[in-house]
């Protein structure tokens, strides 16, 4: 087992602002600094970290992860800048993956009659949306299950969501130089991006208005352009998503007014508006991801402001899920 190796899952061709800042290999240091922040640690020797990429079409919408086994843990971390109440389901995917990998890296028999000793995982999500978050949330698996038998569930996974927006966590930053200047950076980008609409000028105004004591400068400068178009995918992902929310959401209630119609009951369009919301909700999400996964993106913002578009999408996705 090695001392020190940093698995990061990001897509096939893509990258984003964290993940490029504390998941490259001359950051190392960097990565080190997150880690010794996030668990008080005071670790010094980051020479043994070991940077791989997770290429799995499972995991393909899973960007900007970075895990890294050290001291018989392995840390999982992503950044985001949208509330994902879903992050332990994701997590424990992941490090199933990972797990999965570890074992055939290190040719251990799962079957066996020995007791395998694996890392012990440690689950973090860095938040920076702009919506209001408490500094520190634990997010729980066992959310996702109903209320009745959520206390006999055989499994649990735990997600730590950290709060790195200005003004949040300032023992955090403070012990991590890096995420502080990278929090700023962030905050001065959104807030000039009100004045300025061309996003690299706004990204290079930024970087110069950065004190000249901050370590991150000289890299966000050599790296200007890809911090650019970093950040343009980042603000057209969330766009996206957001226009994903209220297209399901349509969707969903236009479906359940359909049903709770057609019993003409009370309870009927009471029950039918909720499950026809939830059914829209899911088919909607599910064919999204799948567009998302064939790097199809411009379908999904067309799919979003036209249901007829949506409604063949949706039939080219069932009619392949059919043959296969």
């Amino acid at each position: 087992m090695t001392n020190d190796i940093v698995i990061s899952a990001t897509r096939e061709h893509k990258d984003r602002l964290f993940n490029f800042i504390f998941g490259r290999e001359e950051n190392k240091k960097w990565t080190l600094a997150l880690y010794n922040a996030v668990n008080g640690s005071n670790h010094e020797d980051e020479s043994q970290i070991e940077f791989n990429t997770l290429e799995n079409y499972l995991y393909v919408s899973m960007k900007n992860d970075t895990s890294f086994l050290f001291a018989d843990y392995v840390s999982l971390y992503e950044h985001q800048s949208t509330f994902n109440p879903n992050m332990p389901l994701r997590m424990m995917q992941y490090i199933s993956a990972m797990y999965e990998r570890y074992v055939t890296a290190n040719d251990l028999n799962k079957y066996g009659s020995d007791l395998l000793l694996l890392p012990t995982p440690r689950l973090v999500v860095f938040y920076n949306g702009s919506k209001n978050q408490p500094d520190v949330k634990i997010l729980k698996l066992s959310d996702s299950f109903s209320k009745e038998t959520k206390s006999k569930a055989d499994i649990e996974v735990r997600v730590k969501m950290l709060n790195i927006n200005q003004g949040h966590n300032t023992n955090l930053m403070d012990a991590c130089r890096p995420l502080y200047e990278y929090s700023w950076f962030v905050d001065k980008v959104r807030t000039q991006k009100e004045d300025i609409d061309d996003l690299e000028n706004t990204v290079s105004r930024a970087v110069q208005t950065m004190p000249d004591e901050f370590i991150l400068k000289p890299f966000l400068k050599k790296h200007m352009s890809e911090v650019a178009i970093m950040l343009s995918e980042e603000l057209q992902e969330l766009n996206a998503k957001e226009l994903i929310a209220r297209a399901s959401e349509k969707k969903g209630m236009q479906k359940g007014i359909q049903k709770g119609m057609q019993k003409g009951l009370q309870k009927g369009m009471q029950d039918g508006l909720q499950k026809g919301l939830q059914k829209g909700i899911t088919d909607t999400n599910t064919l999204y991801s799948w567009l998302f996964a064939q790097d199809r993106a411009n379908d999904v913002k067309k799919a979003a402001s036209d249901i007829n578009y949506m409604e063949k999408l949706m039939a080219e996705y069932n009619n392949i899920t059919k043959e296969e």
